[in-house]
C-alpha cells in the first residue's frame, strides 16, 4: 500500500510538473510581462529602503515615489540611449556592409572554399527568401512596444496590490504560526531578489563604466551602445559575459582592418569581466544567490528555452526563489539541497526582521 502511495504521489509530481511547463510555456508572454513588473517593483521597493536608511531627512510619504521617478528615469535614459545609437549604426550600415564583405572574402578564401564569396546581400536573402527582414524587424519593434506598455500597467497595479498583501495573508492563514511561516518565506525571497539585482546592477554598472572607458580608447565607434548591451548581458549568468566578449570582438572585427585593434578590444572587455566576474563579484554576492553553477547553467537553458530572452534574465532569480519555497516542504526540500551550492538551501538566509518584511 505504501509503495502505490508513493509511485501515485510520483505520478501527480510528474503530471504537475508537465502541466506547469505547459502553462509557463503557451502563456510566457503575459508572465514575461508580471515577471518583468516585479523585477521593477522590487528593483524600486529596495531603493526605497535604501533610500530611507541613508537619507532619514527624507518624509516616509517621499522615499518610495522619489525610487520610482529615479528607477523609471533611468529606464527611459537607456532607451533613449539605445534608439539614438541604433539610429546612427543604421546610418553607417554601408559602411558596415562593406567592411563585412571583406571579412567574408578573406574568411572564403582562407577556407579554401569554392566558388565566388558570398555577400552580406547574399547571405541575407539566403536567410530570409522572401524578404520579409524588414517586416520582422518592425514587428518585433511594436511587440517590444507592446510587451513595455503592458508591463507598465501591471507595475502599477503591483503598489495596492502588495499594500493589502498582508491582509490577505491573514485571510489565507488563519494560524498564527502558519502566517508568519508564510510572512518569512515571501520577505526570504524578496530580500533574496532585492540583494541580487542590487548586487547584478551594481556590478554592470562597474563593467559597463571601465568597458566603455576602454573601447572609448581603443576607437570602437557606438562604444555607449555596446556598453549598455553589455549592461544588460551582465544579468545573464555565465553566458552574458562570454556574449559580451564575442558580441563586441565582432563589432571590432567589422570596423578595424588590422587584427591589433580587434585583439585590444577582445583583451580589454575580456578583461574587465574576467577580473569582476571571478574577483569582485563573488565577494558582493555572498549569499543571495546560493545555487550551484551546474543548476545554474541548467536554469539558463530551461528558462531561456521556455520564456526566449526574458527567461534568460530571470533564470537565476527565478531559480532562487523555486529553491526558496521547495526548502519549506520536507517532501520536496531534497530538491532544494541539489539546487544549493552548499546544501544548506535555507541555512544562508537568516530570518528577516520586521522593518525587512515591510507591508508584506
Amino acid at each position: 500500500m505504501a509503495n502505490l502511495d508513493n509511485s501515485m504521489r510520483t505520478a501527480l509530481w510528474i503530471v504537475a510538473t508537465g502541466v506547469i511547463a505547459a502553462g509557463l510555456y503557451f502563456l510566457r508572454e503575459p508572465l514575461t510581462q508580471f515577471a518583468m513588473a516585479m523585477i521593477l517593483w522590487l528593483a524600486i521597493h529596495g531603493l526605497a529602503e535604501t533610500l530611507g536608511r541613508h537619507m532619514p531627512f527624507l518624509p516616509r510619504w517621499l522615499v518610495l515615489p522619489l525610487a520610482l521617478i529615479l528607477v523609471l528615469s533611468l529606464v527611459a535614459l537607456v532607451a533613449f540611449v539605445v534608439i539614438d545609437n541604433v539610429a546612427n549604426i543604421m546610418g553607417d550600415m554601408s559602411g558596415y556592409e562593406a567592411r563585412l564583405n571583406q571579412v567574408i572574402s578573406q574568411a572564403h578564401h582562407a577556407l579554401g572554399a569554392p566558388g565566388i564569396p558570398p555577400t552580406v546581400r547574399d547571405l541575407v536573402a539566403q536567410a530570409n527568401p522572401n524578404n520579409r527582414l524588414a517586416a520582422e524587424i518592425g514587428g518585433s519593434l511594436q511587440n517590444f512596444a507592446s510587451a513595455a506598455t503592458f508591463t507598465l500597467i501591471y507595475l502599477a497595479f503591483l503598489f495596492p496590490a502588495s499594500a493589502v498583501m498582508k491582509d490577505k495573508l491573514d485571510f489565507i492563514f488563519r494560524a498564527k504560526g502558519q502566517r508568519e511561516a508564510a510572512r518569512d518565506v515571501i520577505a526570504r525571497i524578496r530580500v533574496s531578489m532585492e540583494k541580487y539585482l542590487w548586487v547584478q546592477t551594481v556590478m554592470s554598472i562597474i563593467i559597463t563604466a571601465l568597458t566603455y572607458a576602454t573601447l572609448r580608447v581603443i576607437g570602437l565607434e557606438n562604444a555607449l551602445f555596446w556598453s549598455f548591451l553589455i549592461f544588460f548581458l551582465n544579468y545573464i549568468p555565465t553566458i552574458g559575459s562570454i556574449a559580451a566578449v564575442v558580441l563586441t570582438t565582432a563589432v571590432a572585427l567589422v570596423q578595424f582592418p588590422t587584427l591589433g585593434s580587434v585583439a585590444a578590444v577582445f583583451a580589454g572587455v575580456g578583461a574587465w569581466q574576467f577580473i569582476i566576474g571571478n574577483f569582485v563579484q563573488p565577494r558582493m554576492t555572498g549569499d543571495s544567490l546560493n545555487l550551484s553553477a551546474v543548476v545554474v547553467l541548467l536554469a539558463l537553458s530551461i528558462w531561456g528555452l521556455v520564456w526566449g530572452i526574458v527567461g534568460a534574465f530571470l533564470a537565476a532569480p527565478m531559480t532562487v526563489m523555486i529553491m526558496i519555497v521547495l526548502a519549506q516542504f520536507a517532501s520536496t526540500r531534497w530538491i532544494a539541497i541539489l539546487l544549493s551550492a552548499d546544501g544548506k538551501p535555507t541555512a544562508r538566509t537568516k530570518r528577516v526582521s520586521k522593518s525587512e518584511a515591510g507591508p508584506n
